[in-house]
């Protein structure tokens, strides 16, 4: 249990990725469309959707090491909040009934 009290509090103030993204994604004024074709542009590779960016959000999926550094870049989010974002969403994920996370 000590091992897992620092974790908690390393990831306090980070929300999870479902919420970080649309966060990000509204403060910079980008609709799901606009945040799927500005990383599609940027990273040069057109295989992530609107659908894909609504997942991400939904929790239904986490975006992968590949995207959340072409997410990091788009949104100026630091790379290393957007992967602690990631960590926490799949916390949450884990301990769905205990935390209230989604």
């Amino acid at each position: 249990m000590l091992k897992a009290a620092p974790q908690a509090r390393e990831h306090e103030d980070v929300p999870p990725i479902t919420a970080l993204i649309p966060l990000a994604r509204r403060k910079h004024g980008l609709t799901q469309r606009d945040l799927a074709d500005l990383l599609c542009e940027i990273s040069q590779n057109d295989s992530v959707t609107r659908e894909e960016v609504s997942r991400w959000e939904r929790g239904k999926r986490i975006p992968g090491p590949y995207w959340r550094a072409w997410i990091s870049a788009a949104l100026h989010v630091p790379h290393a909040e957007v992967d602690r974002a990631a960590v926490v969403e799949r916390q949450c994920r884990r301990s769905k009934a205990e935390t209230g996370c989604r």
